[in-house]
């Protein structure tokens, strides 16, 4: 069977051994930190003029699809406990083919979004650098061309020293991680409880004054403020107690983004009216600064999205280098990139090949650009996810699992629901764009991974000929 086959193939270990030293909450804090970042500090600048005061239901509708997700995401990671998140159950479940789609999804998802965020550490930065010395970064190098700039020099200094940490070990960069989270989970609450003071209940009086279709509308956008809780299945093979803390982590994680980002949007939404939000920059700073009428709040939020930023650029990065390390394991991509350095226990070439790609995306290309395609491919991934649980309930029914999915097969199948609901609220072009970027993968596959994979491999020794 495709479950039992693809199982053995992502839980071996020949191309080297993870250690096993993340506990519960610092897997916890992996999920929060990879989704509480850039997103939550602009989004509402995006999604407000999309939907008005009724953008809180966007963000309901945002949390629901990720909760559906994660909740399959915890029954396969309780499941198949190994790193590469969902690539390794579509492996496990569906096969190579389906599994280097989804691979696809995912370099999209933590690759570009990993220099996307990068992109936005280099602005707040700036404001940074601003509001506390009166001086920022020169244009031409805190820009990427097309862009006003030349070279995106901060972008690519927060990578490089990303990637050192991560060089460095996962128990290192894990608490690092942690202790960012608490810091920006505090800025945030410090800016709802500031945000109530002045809250005004006639803000929310025309709720939907541009109907259903632009709470819709602004889901899809607020749905870049999810992505990244999917990073806590990345960790597979470096929790201790994975069948019971990977599941428990990923609920954790969704229950404290949700709650964080709804109070973050009521007390934004009651404190200023929904039409000043349009083409406002760090709005979460100036609305604390209208409240207050200081300074020292566009000082806390900024400090608080460079040290957000920083999180979430570390966490995205480690999840792609766990993912090309589980690729690289099963012959979907060369030998060199599932090598684990003996002292580190890290996979070393795969991290440097992933900061050096992120790097070169984040110094080059403007934000824009790298943001459009990040949404597409982590929808997909989720709805193959979703379809990785039906599919081996049915085909390893006796499968230890840690957690089950509850409601099942209800669930799961709203989840497809859901993930393909706001996929189709997408740009055409992104879509359009993305497909050409699946093919290009799978063409990869059928020239290389499908002719060195570790089941090429056991079907050419059990007929006793060559690979295919």
């Amino acid at each position: 069977m495709a479950a039992e086959s693809g199982a053995d193939a992502s839980a071996g270990h020949e191309g080297g051994e993870l250690k096993r030293s993340i506990g519960l909450g610092q897997l916890a804090a992996i999920g929060i930190g990879a989704t509480v970042g850039t997103g939550i500090f602009f989004v509402l600048s995006e999604a407000t003029p999309e939907a008005g005061p009724a953008v809180v239901l966007s963000f309901v509708i945002a949390a629901i699809t990720a909760g559906l997700t994660a909740l399959c995401y915890a029954e396969l990671a309780s499941a198949v406990p190994v790193s590469g998140s969902s690539y390794s159950y579509a492996y496990a479940t569906l096969g190579e083919a389906a599994a280097m789609a989804v691979a696809a999804c995912l370099i999209l998802e933590y690759l570009v979004s990993s220099a996307a965020v990068a992109v936005g550490w280099s602005e707040y930065l700036n404001a940074l650098f601003e509001a506390t010395i009166g001086l920022r970064v020169p244009d031409a190098l805190s820009g990427a061309p097309g862009a006003g700039g030349v070279f995106n020099l901060p972008a690519v200094v927060l990578v490089v020293l990303c990637t050192l940490l991560l060089v460095r070990g996962v128990s290192e960069s894990a608490a690092v991680n942690a202790v960012m989270v608490v810091i920006k989970l505090g800025v945030l609450l410090l800016f709802v409880a500031i945000a109530f003071t002045a809250f005004t209940a006639d803000n929310f009086a025309q709720f939907a004054p541009l109907g259903v279709g632009g709470i819709g509308a602004a889901a899809g956008t607020v749905f870049f403020s999810f992505i990244g809780l999917d990073a806590v299945s990345t960790a597979g093979e470096e929790v201790r107690d994975p069948r019971r803390n990977l599941p428990r982590a990923l609920v954790l994680a969704l229950v404290v983004v949700t709650v964080v980002y709804l109070l973050v949007a009521v007390s934004a939404l009651g404190a200023q009216p929904w039409g000043e939000f349009e083409g406002q920059e760090a709005g979460l700073a100036a609305i604390m600064g209208e409240v207050t009428g200081a300074a020292w709040p566009g000082i806390v939020i900024a400090a608080g999205a460079v040290i957000s930023i920083f999180s979430v650029t570390l966490v995205t990065m480690y999840a792609q280098t766990r993912i090309l390390f589980s690729m690289s394991r099963d012959g979907m991509l060369p030998p060199l990139l599932s090598r684990v350095n003996p002292r580190t226990l890290t996979p070393v070439p795969t991290t440097l090949l992933v900061g050096v790609g992120v790097a070169v995306l984040a110094g080059l290309v403007p934000l824009d650009v790298l943001a459009d395609l990040v949404s597409v491919g982590t929808l997909v991934a989720f709805c193959v996810v979703s379809v990785g649980v039906i599919v081996l309930r049915r085909t390893a029914p006796d499968l230890p699992r840690g957690f089950r999915v509850p409601g099942y097969p209800v669930t799961p199948i709203l989840s497809i629901a859901a993930c393909l609901y706001l996929i189709v609220g997408l740009q055409w072009i992104t879509l359009v764009v993305f497909v050409l970027w699946l093919a290009v993968a799978l063409v990869f596959w059928a020239f290389y991974g499908a002719r060195h994979s570790r089941l090429a491999a056991a079907a050419g020794d059990a007929t006793g000929g060559e690979r295919p």
